[in-house]
């Protein structure tokens, strides 16, 4: 991987000497240096590849697969979590949650793994889901577990025994009401700079806050090391890794005169 471009780093600090507030819109490639394999956002465990069952990892994975066969859904779930299973948010993740000290910051992940939330990050929009969150689907049960290694697969509920399902969002499934009213608001106030960090924007959602700020001259930064579907529209573009990139905008912030 190539060391961040040092003229593009320079010119993103000095955007960020005249910002207040910060907005970071991170995928599955802010967590690649944690060691998860990178499948959008969810674990990069199939690529175009059939489950045991013959289906695609989307129908495993989908909410009409979860009420008709749990089991199925579970093992995927399980799988998922184990790959993250032991592995910690990275200097990305802690970099943003650091630059609270000096900016308002709000961070939009699409990523399930909870290392956001883990580094301290606390304006925090989760758009689907957390995997270490537990729900009951019947009553109103719910906990937060390190990992799955003490679940029963598919888990049930131990005060009704119905089925419980990780509070994240399958395919098929609508965005959580408060994730997307969270992120109105927050666009409703604005922001100074706008961060895309390691995801392909394959969602309007996601997509389109860096969309409509480089329409209204907001700056706009992305870090990837491919080419995606924003990239046309952002104003400076680090192609290394998200961690290194993190690492080097940091340290020129802190660094005088810079």
């Amino acid at each position: 991987m190539n060391d961040p471009d040092s003229t593009t780093v320079a010119r993103i600090v000095a955007e960020m000497r005249r910002a207040r507030r910060l907005l970071f819109i991170t995928g599955a490639g802010i967590s690649a240096d944690s060691g998860l394999p990178t499948y959008r956002g969810i674990g990069g465990l199939y690529n175009n590849e059939l489950t045991e069952e013959n289906f695609s990892i989307e129908t495993a994975l989908s909410g009409s697969m979860l009420e008709a066969a749990p089991h199925i859904t579970w093992k995927y779930l399980h799988q998922i979590e184990n790959a993250c299973r032991g592995a910690h948010f990275n200097d990305a993740h802690a970099i943003i949650a650091k630059l609270q000290d000096q900016f308002e910051v709000c961070v939009l992940t699409q990523n399930i793994d909870g290392f956001h939330r883990d580094a301290g990050s606390r304006n925090l929009i989760e758009m689907h889901g957390d995997v270490h969150d537990l729900y009951c689907t019947r009553c109103d049960y719910s906990a937060t577990v390190a990992d799955y290694s003490q679940l029963d697969i598919p888990p049930a509920c131990p005060r009704c025994h119905a089925l419980v399902r990780p509070r994240v969002v399958l395919f098929g499934e609508t965005l959580p009401s408060h994730a997307i009213q969270h992120l109105y608001r927050e666009l409703d106030e604005g922001f100074d700079l706008v961060f895309s960090i390691g995801t392909t924007s394959v969602f309007p959602y996601i997509a389109g806050p860096l969309v409509q700020a480089s329409q209204a001259s907001i700056p706009t930064v992305e870090i990837n090391p491919s080419d995606t579907n924003v990239t046309r529209f952002v104003d400076y573009k680090l192609t290394s890794g998200a961690a290194a990139s993190m690492r080097a905008i940091h340290q020129a912030y802190q660094a005088p005169n810079s």
